[in-house]
């Protein structure tokens, strides 16, 4: 199973809910400090370009015009003309950023010669699995390697003209395309960034991708570690050794936290009794299902139940 196989996997519980999307006229001297947040971010640089810089004081990434940087968990950033600039706060920018709308914003201390396009894909942090987490925080994909992706680039050309647009199925649309950029600018990564990611690393390689592509798609499966090692065509050792090291998680815990994120699909998004969930994420006893799901989440799963449809039923009577 190639690697792609298993990000198609890893993304698919993500559940995106919503984009803010955004295009940004900047000139002069200028800095917007973002912070943490549930969601991807996309900034793909049109024309001049910027300085993005962590709050850890690492070597700030230069973004030229043509290049795409993707943020898979939000880690805060600075975005700016140049490094160690005074900044402005982004939530005082943009105070409300509803999932659906657009908004064009000029800043800098002189008339704009600098333009860059930028989403937030927000998605539930719940569903986030552990091998995801582990990704990057940044990946950068340069301008050369992003014309080599015919389909990419095309999607990533297309918003521009598609932003300032409000009829109607738009807000699906930049969905939809910010999905596939996102989707895409991974599979590139996997493809020529592996060196620099161990969590890109166990995508790629041909037996730990082929163990995580049972965890994630026959959860419910009696899986050892055992079991697992001959799918990966690896001794027991070597395989939970370089599982752990690349996916930061041993392989019982990583397919523990898969099951219990399918659980947690199940008890929101359908209608299954409860009594028939455990069996339906391969747990023979009703008991260690509820420990397990409540050491994930922090709740019994017919509390966890409970609560998101008095979430939803609040959501719906304030519409």
């Amino acid at each position: 199973m190639s690697g792609d196989d298993v990000l198609s996997e890893l993304l698919r519980p993500l559940r995106l809910q919503g984009v803010f999307f955004s295009k940004w006229l900047a000139g002069g001297r200028w800095a917007v400090r973002g912070t943490d947040d549930s969601c991807a971010v996309v900034h793909y640089m049109l024309e001049n370009e910027c300085s993005i810089s962590f709050e850890d004081n690492s070597e700030p990434i230069r973004l030229h015009p043509g290049d795409l940087a993707v943020f898979p968990h939000g880690t805060a950033h600075t975005f700016a003309d140049a490094p160690d600039r005074e900044t402005v706060a982004l939530n005082t920018l943009l105070p409300h950023t509803h999932a659906g709308k657009s908004r064009i914003i000029r800043i800098g201390s002189d008339a704009p010669d600098t333009a860059m396009l930028c989403a937030s894909l927000h998605y539930d942090a719940a569903s986030e699995p552990a091998l995801y987490r582990a990704l990057p925080r940044v990946i950068v994909l340069r301008v050369h390697a992003l014309e080599r992706e015919t389909l990419l680039l095309r999607t990533l050309e297309s918003l521009t003209a598609e932003i300032d647009r409000t009829g109607p199925g738009t807000r699906l649309i930049m969905l939809r395309a910010f999905e596939m950029i996102f989707a895409l600018s991974l599979r590139v990564a996997l493809e020529q960034l592996t060196e620099n990611s161990p969590a890109l690393q166990a995508l790629r390689h041909p037996g730990i991708s082929k163990a995580l592509t049972q965890i994630y798609t026959a959860y419910w499966r009696p899986w050892t570690v055992t079991s697992l090692s001959k799918e990966a065509g690896m001794s027991r050792s070597a395989f939970a050794k370089l599982f752990r090291q690349l996916v930061g998680d041993t392989p019982a815990r990583h397919l523990t936290s898969w099951r219990m994120k399918e659980a947690a699909q199940l008890l929101t998004g359908t209608a299954i009794p409860l009594s028939e969930i455990p069996e339906h994420v391969g747990y023979q006893s009703t008991v260690g299902f509820h420990l397990a799901f409540r050491n994930e989440f922090g709740t019994p799963p017919g509390e966890y139940r409970a609560t998101r449809e008095r979430r939803l039923q609040e959501l719906g009577e304030g519409a």
